[in-house]
């Protein structure tokens, strides 16, 4: 399913808002597109995410889903966005090598400079080559949490940062995503299969869209 994307990477139809933030986006991609990495915004509004994208040197992601599944693109597709963050060893999962095969006690830094010596897709897709999808969606603390007594200082939101629990997205959010995934890698050329929840390829909490599903039937156009 084709769509029309300007020179500028921003797409024309109409189940797509534009939204654009420049703050967000870091420049040029040099390089093809080749991955969607999906996340959730942390955030309970969808206004809330997209007057945070408006601050100096804001991160974000290319497009945003609210609840009701109204997509909005926030950033240029031709454009890099710092989204993603350090790299898991895709090699690990394929599975092409083991830990043996890394300096010992190699922490995240070390590990993404290694994967970034490699190129998709023998590596997760980074910053310069994957599009970001955000779904708004806030991590909360189950119910009854109590935190372990060297946490008891902590600040909520650091709390929430190891604990929470990501909302479900809406059937609505899943849809659209499904849309949206489809029409990326088609209009984009982009191979089947490589769509990864965030989590997955970098270290976020293991939460963070759980429950989104790209997979779901889409109807034309």
């Amino acid at each position: 399913m084709l769509v029309e994307i300007d020179k500028h990477g921003m797409i024309s139809h109409a189940r797509v808002r534009h939204a654009r933030s420049p703050q967000i986006e870091r420049g040029k991609r040099v390089g093809a597109i080749t991955g969607i990495v999906v996340h959730q915004t942390d955030a309970d509004t969808l206004s809330s995410s997209l007057n945070s994208y408006r601050n100096p040197k804001a991160n974000g992601a290319h497009f945003l889903i609210d609840k009701d599944g109204t997509i909005y693109q926030t950033a240029a597709i031709y454009q890099r966005t710092n989204h993603v963050g350090p790299l898991k060893a895709r090699c690990l999962v394929i599975p092409k090598c083991t830990l043996r095969d890394f300096p010992e006690k190699v922490g995240p830094t070390a590990m993404h400079r290694i994967e970034m010596l490699k190129a998709p897709p023998d590596r997760y897709p980074g910053n310069m080559e994957a599009v970001g999808i955000e779904m708004v969606g806030r991590a909360k603390l189950p119910a009854g949490f109590r935190p372990i007594p060297e946490e008891a200082t902590w600040p909520i939101e650091k709390l929430r940062g190891r604990h929470g629990i990501f909302d479900t997205p809406t059937a609505a959010q899943n849809q659209s995503l499904s849309w949206l995934v489809r029409v990326l890698q088609d209009s984009l050329q982009m191979t089947e299969g490589e769509v990864f929840r965030h989590p997955v390829v970098s270290r976020k909490n293991p939460t963070e869209a759980q429950g989104a599903n790209w997979n779901l039937h889409v109807p034309t156009p």
